[in-house]
């Protein structure tokens, strides 16, 4: 697959393009010498990157990758967080956190790319992510209460929206890593790939979200967010408001022209 763009938000972030997927943007987490363990100046790397995605209206699809041949990301930086002092510590929480909500909060469908190690902060980038595809190496977990701490980029919420409380409460409790194929039947990730696969597929699936109304995808994906959760009436109120504000949309207009004219859409994306 051939790059034919690369933007880099500090030294550990890049948004890649790819020939004959232009709507799909590759967002790689590059810190390869720490397995991307999440520092504080990756974080904010990662942050502005998301910005930069969220603005772009050319952006239908976002793929979260890594670089690292056996690890997706290992968490927060350990190393660096064993030298703040608590000050420093409580200064570098937004940090920390608008990364995580950077992801969670971009406003096109997004997928992650797991392979390898996804533990602690880098499964909590997965869970961010509307679908994972994971590869036959993945190891995916939340062993933060082994070290003290709690899941602190949303693993508390996000985890037992995919799998129920009581499952959550297992895994976070005990702090267990799970491979591939039990993390697939479990519902910790969405699809398993063979091993190597996970960023192919994951681009490749992003390619045929990418086909879509581009008005309508994003409708939709804030409507199954703002839903989740909500009594069936809300949920719908919600479903009605987001399909309100496309009924009317050039992308509504020109997808029911192309169905009834045989033809593929032109999406003018308004």
């Amino acid at each position: 697959m051939t790059v034919t763009s690369e933007q880099r938000f500090g030294e550990f972030v890049a948004v890649r393009r790819h020939a004959g997927q232009e709507h799909v943007a590759e967002l790689v987490l590059d810190r390869p010498k720490a397995m991307n363990a999440v520092s504080t100046e990756m974080a904010r790397s990662l942050a502005a990157a998301c910005e930069a995605l969220g603005a772009d209206p050319g952006v239908r699809v976002t793929v979260l990758t890594s670089s690292h041949e056996r690890a997706f990301c290992v968490g927060a930086d350990l190393k660096e967080r064993n030298s703040f002092t608590d000050a420093e510590l409580v200064r570098q929480r937004p940090t920390a956190r608008a990364a995580y909500t950077g992801v969670l909060e971009l406003p096109m469908p997004t997928i992650a790319a797991v392979h390898g190690f996804a533990l602690g902060g880098g499964f909590e980038l997965a869970l961010a992510c509307d679908v994972i595809v994971a590869d036959a190496t993945a190891v995916v977990g939340l062993p933060e209460v082994s070290v003290g701490v709690i899941p602190g980029g949303g693993g508390t919420q996000l985890l037992p929206r995919r799998v129920g409380v009581a499952r959550a409460a297992e895994l976070v409790f005990t702090a267990r890593r799970v491979e591939a194929a039990e993390a697939r039947e479990l519902g910790l990730v969405d699809e398993l790939v063979a091993a190597g696969r996970d960023r192919e597929e994951a681009l490749a699936l992003g390619a045929r979200m990418a086909a879509n109304s581009p008005v309508g995808l994003r409708a939709a994906k804030k409507a199954l967010r703002l839903g989740h959760g909500l009594d069936l009436r809300a949920g719908l109120e919600v479903e009605d408001a987001a399909w309100r504000s496309v009924a009317f949309s050039g992308d509504r207009a020109e997808g029911v022209a192309a169905f009834n004219e045989k033809r593929s859409p032109r999406w003018p994306g308004e």
